[in-house]
């Protein structure tokens, strides 16, 4: 039965392995300290937060999130700690609440592996605070016992770290927020929420799976991880009326409910066939974007849930050895040898075990993956789909676009569409410089910038084929002319809105129109005077390629694109740079926000990015053109043919 406990009451856990799960409506930061039998936190290193989630039985979330997962294991803890406090804090920047009591209570919930409860915390009661010491784990007499605290600190998380008796709590406090804000800078946003009770594994940051969709078999240890809930940036603004900023595909109502499994049906003891679309939405697209992440969500969970179970063997295993061997006669002859196999062996059968569960999800998985991947439309699908053969210029937006595809080392053959959705609510930046991936290291400079402006090309291609005619413009920054070969498809197709701009003259007119135009857009909205726009502004969505940055630029330039990378979004102007960070580092800690509110990808694989649920590092791969394919030239001929004269 679950225990609801109130502040100060206390509860006797029934197990030594636990999750923690906190729910709170908006992203907050959590973390845990370890203290000993006096309470006293002893140093930094008795802190799992996110800038260093891991310490013995103990891990907690990389990043900010309304809702986490903290894994115990009470048995695997250094011997000296008897307790351990969770804490709670709210992130700062732009748009982040200041108190608590301005969002909703936070829910803490003690639970099983199984995800049963044991205990549950709301804290009521907070105001100003903006940190939290929400309950504690101590070990009395020793059996381990769990209780609701509840204190909150209106001075933050400096102040609550100091409460823990630590003397570096504000040095300490900027590294987490320092870490919590590099952490949002590399996460896959997940899809908002579409309705209060979307609710996909217990918490309201995915999309909703049919009520018969198989699950992981394995529950994960770790924390799921999403950022703050991505609002809908705009669309094109219109002239002759209000401008619209409300997606024409995304409703207020609850999505009708995924439609039968037509499949035949399975055989008794496995699994039902899997059908494209097996997801809720409005429509097919909807229904196969949630199910794609969906599949993600899945994979993340249960290459997770595997994680933990082959660390908890190698601790178990571990465990075992030093007692047996801390005996002095069992260190010489036969008994230690014995004690090694044995625990060997444990360990190799729990392994095995879970891989076991592991390859039945992922051919589970697998099996999905095939039967969608020739269902999704052409804003979803690789290059490779037939779906672009057939191509011809949409009529409406689509709600997401394909730029890439995810996976994990477990299973380098599942790949997981990588999806962003649509109007774009951040800038790419496509990392031309020399990263720590395999594939960088085996390619010299040159080679990497082609290919990293080859990819922006791509990307703009595709998002030039899935825009209506008329409602999407391209605007190129060369300043030395040396992407010409790369821009090629773009430039002999007449699908730029005007000639790349080349030179410290030409950077400066791009960025000086487009500059205009987020103002101009800017004061008709506040001014609700949107008829009021000049006639020859165009006010279809703008997309700025900008090559080989920072050359070219001088400081009101740089000014100008991180205006652009900040505000341009809201109004329909984005970015997409194609650069090496370290050509920039004259700048040094200037342009940290212009890369921070960039999604960075790469040209070559690279494992730079992270899940919003359990904050894998995930494998990041480029879309590729079929060898010897036309299909980039013959979609970009199509896209052209359907375009009347732009206005400048």
């Amino acid at each position: 039965m679950t225990a609801e406990l109130v502040r100060g009451q206390n509860h006797t856990l029934p197990q030594t392995r636990l999750e923690i799960r906190v729910s709170a409506g908006t992203p907050v930061v959590a973390g845990a300290t370890l203290g000993d039998e006096n309470g006293t936190v002893r140093g930094t290193e008795w802190i799992a937060h996110p800038g260093s989630p891991q310490l013995p039985g103990l891990e907690v979330s990389r990043q900010a999130a309304a809702d986490h997962r903290l894994a115990v294991d009470l048995d695997a803890l250094p011997a000296p700690v008897h307790r351990v406090t969770v804490l709670l804090a709210l992130p700062m920047g732009a748009g982040c609440p200041a108190r608590f009591g301005a969002v909703a209570a936070p829910y803490v919930a003690v639970t099983g592996l199984d995800g049963t409860e044991i205990a549950t915390f709301t804290l009521t009661g907070l105001d100003t605070e903006s940190a939290v010491t929400a309950l504690e784990l101590y070990r009395r007499q020793g059996a381990w016992k769990v209780r609701a605290v509840g204190q909150g600190y209106a001075a933050g998380l400096a102040a609550m770290l100091a409460d823990q008796g630590l003397p570096q709590a504000a040095e300490l406090a900027r590294t987490i927020q320092d870490a919590v804000t590099r952490a949002t800078a590399r996460s896959v946003a997940p899809p908002p929420p579409r309705t209060p009770d979307a609710d996909r594994v217990g918490h309201g940051t995915g999309p909703v799976p049919p009520a018969d969709r198989p699950r992981p078999s394995v529950a994960p240890p770790t924390a799921p991880e999403p950022l703050t809930e991505p609002t809908a940036p705009p669309p094109a603004a219109t002239t002759g009326g209000p401008i619209d900023y409300a997606h024409p595909r995304r409703r207020a109502a609850a999505p009708p409910p995924p439609p039968p499994n037509t499949a035949p049906p399975a055989e008794p003891g496995r699994p039902a066939q899997p059908v494209a679309g097996d997801a809720t939405g409005w429509s097919m697209d909807e229904r196969l974007y949630n199910q794609i992440w969906g599949m993600f969500e899945d994979l993340a969970r249960t290459t997770a849930a595997y994680r933990s179970a082959v660390d908890f063997a190698e601790s178990r295993m571990d465990q075992e050895l030093d007692r047996t061997l801390s005996d002095p006669r069992n260190r010489i002859g036969g008994a230690g040898d014995r004690a090694r196999e044995q625990a060997r062996a444990k360990r190799d059968e729990l392994t095995a075990r879970a891989r076991e569960a592991l390859d039945r999800d992922l051919a589970q998985l697998a099996a999905e993956s095939a039967v969608v991947e020739p269902a999704l439309p052409a804003a979803f699908a690789g290059w490779d789909n037939p779906v672009w053969h057939a191509y011809r210029v949409p009529m409406e937006i689509p709600m997401a676009l394909r730029i890439g595809e995810l996976h994990l080392p477990e299973s380098p053959k599942l790949r997981i569409p990588l999806l962003v959705r649509l109007p774009l609510e951040r800038g790419i930046w496509v990392d031309s410089g020399r990263t720590a991936s395999e594939a960088a290291a085996l390619m010299d400079t040159a080679q990497l910038r082609r290919l990293a402006m080859e990819n922006a090309v791509a990307h703009a291609a595709r998002l030039l084929a899935v825009y209506p005619a008329d409602e999407f413009s391209v605007h190129v920054i060369d300043p030395a002319g040396s992407a010409a070969k790369a821009l090629a498809p773009l430039v002999e197709s007449g699908a730029l809105a005007g000639p790349p701009a080349a030179g410290a003259g030409g950077v400066a007119a791009v960025l000086a129109r487009l500059t205009r135009r987020v103002d101009l857009v800017q004061m008709a909205i506040r001014a609700g005077a949107a008829d009021s726009l000049p006639p020859d502004l165009d006010t279809g969505e703008q997309l700025l390629i900008v090559n080989d940055f920072p050359h070219g630029f001088d400081d009101r330039a740089v000014t100008q694109l991180r205006y652009l990378a900040d505000e341009g979004p809201s109004v329909g102007v984005h970015l997409l740079m194609v650069a090496d960070r370290e050509d920039a580092s004259a700048y040094g800690p200037v342009l940290d926000p212009l890369w921070r509110s960039l999604l960075r990808i790469t040209p070559v694989a690279d494992d730079h990015l992270a899940d919003p649920w359990v904050g894998h590092a995930w494998t990041y791969e480029p879309l590729r053109m079929p060898p010897g394919s036309r299909v980039l030239e013959q979609v970009l001929a199509r896209v052209a043919a359907a375009r009347r004269p732009r206005r400048v």
